[in-house]
């Protein structure tokens, strides 16, 4: 393992931090901020409804299935220089996605973004953990950096609104390129590097059947909407995408320095923990979906006003993260706070099921937003702070990539299948109730909304599913009895 050099008297370390929760700010919030421009990017671009949630999906597919792989180079050729190389890689893909004259073209280069998001977050965590190495000013500057990373989906959806309203979709990714400039000037100045493990090697063969097995799952997701569930090609995807998953843990237990050492999910409660994440994004990541083409196409809000629209539903998830759930953990067990929260956030969905064309936003959006969003603030920090706790030292950085794994990845199925739910259940209700061309202005509107309620049934009911698996999986004590009471720190995902 490297050490870490001496840096507790550099008084420049505190910019540092700076310049590497400026790069996490940026990855993070790439996963909102398109959200809000995807009704204009669809139009300029002609993508079809089924293919939307491919600007989505490219990335944050791309990022959780490249993770792992993304840790592993930056043991090999070392911190800083990852670092570095991930924030040019980012925005260059961020100028060809702004730069998109095809749908095709964006999807790649959020594709492209995704994978340079995957190199450079665990090479930011890492130089983290080495700038900051007294105790009390790590736990400072991990409090600095979590708060920004948690506040990443409030900013691009901000962000997002505003520079959809007064620029152009475009700048939505046209911004990455001036944040990365400044990143990769401070680096360059402020970070130490860091040398790569000699001993460190690449699983590509484990890379490659891990996030191609994804793709296919994902894909088959969202040819379902155009072709049918039962067609050919789609379960040949779902049946190759089994398939390549099925090889990959195989794999896993072969190759000498495997992406995902199989201990790490053997544990009941670490399971748990990554497959009550899991299903937890599915519905979250699909809900923002739907209500940014709610709010904006239905109900006529500005970008602004939708990204404003969304800020209850962050600020909630803080309050339960921060103010609820880290004051009880210690005393309650983990599943005491996730299984609420998998039933509030539940709940919320099902409120959101009512919502009409005519919605009021005040009394029938807001209350939904505010349950969800506490749901999801008290489920969030006892899973990442139990699948943590209590791990060996050098599996730590893995244990914490395979969490956030799991949330892209879940984020990813949740977009495909809950959009397929969606249009084909709103072409089912257009075809039904369209008689006449004059039903044109109420009957697609009501068709529209109707598939919204449809795939929001499917994640209440999904979100109900993460509550049960985190009851019956999740059986850790309350840290302050008897369970380890602090998570290690993260020093790199090895």
């Amino acid at each position: 393992m490297e050490q870490p050099a001496p840096d507790d008297t550099d008084p420049r370390r505190w910019w540092g931090l700076v310049i590497i929760a400026l790069a996490q700010l940026m990855v993070v919030l790439d996963a909102t901020i398109v959200n809000i421009a995807l009704p204009s990017a669809q139009h300029d671009l002609g993508m079809s409804d089924g293919n939307r949630q491919w600007v989505i999906t490219a990335y944050t597919l791309a990022f959780g299935g490249l993770l792992l792989l993304g840790g592993r180079i930056a043991d090999l050729v070392g911190r800083k220089r990852t670092f570095v190389i991930g924030l040019v890689g980012f925005a260059a893909a961020s100028a060809l996605g702004g730069a998109a004259t095809t749908s095709g073209m964006l999807f790649g280069a959020r594709a492209l973004q995704g994978a340079f998001a995957a190199v450079l977050a665990p090479s930011a965590l890492s130089l983290l953990t080495t700038t900051f190495t007294d105790p009390k000013e790590r736990g400072k500057a991990f409090g600095i950096y979590g708060a920004l990373a948690g506040s990443g989906s409030a900013i691009g959806f901000i962000v997002g609104g505003l520079l959809t309203e007064y620029l152009n979709w475009r700048w939505c990714l046209y911004v990455n390129v001036p944040i990365a400039v400044i990143a990769v000037i401070g680096a360059l100045a402020l970070l130490h590097d860091r040398p790569g493990h000699a001993g460190a090697r690449l699983d590509v063969p484990g890379a490659l059947l891990g996030c191609g097995g994804l793709v296919a799952v994902v894909y088959g997701f969202s040819e379902a909407e155009p072709r049918g569930w039962t067609d050919p090609l789609v379960l040949a995807l779902f049946a190759a995408g089994l398939l390549l998953l099925t090889v990959f843990v195989w794999w896993q237990t072969r190759t000498p320095m495997p992406l995902l050492p199989l201990h790490i999910v053997k544990d009941r409660n670490r399971a748990g923990c990554f497959l009550t994440m899991a299903l937890a994004t599915i519905g979250m990541f699909g809900l923002f979906l739907f209500m940014t083409y709610y709010l904006q196409v239905i109900l006529g809000y500005s970008p602004v006003r939708t990204g404003l629209g969304f800020l209850p539903l962050t600020a909630a998830i803080i309050i339960g993260s921060t103010q609820i759930s880290a004051r009880l953990l210690q005393r309650v067990a983990p599943r005491a706070l996730m299984v609420p929260g998998m039933v509030l956030a539940s709940g919320g969905m099902l409120v959101l099921t009512r919502m009409t064309v005519h919605s009021d936003y005040a009394t029938e959006i807001l209350p939904a937003l505010l349950l969800m969003g506490l749901g999801m603030g008290l489920t969030f920090m006892p899973v990442f702070a139990t699948a943590t706790a209590g791990v060996a030292p050098q599996d730590s950085g893995v244990t914490s990539a395979t969490v956030n794994t799991s949330q892209q990845v879940g984020g990813s199925i949740g977009t495909a299948l809950l959009n397929t739910v969606a249009t084909t259940s709103s072409t089912a209700y257009v075809t039904a109730h369209l008689h006449s061309p004059a039903q044109k202005a109420t009957v697609i509107p009501a068709g529209i909304v109707h598939g919204y309620t449809t795939a929001i049934w499917w994640a209440a009911g999904i979100m109900l599913l993460a509550g049960l698996v985190a009851g019956l999986m999740v059986t850790a004590r309350a840290p302050g009895r008897g369970a380890p009471a602090t998570s290690p720190v993260p020093e790199s995902v090895t």
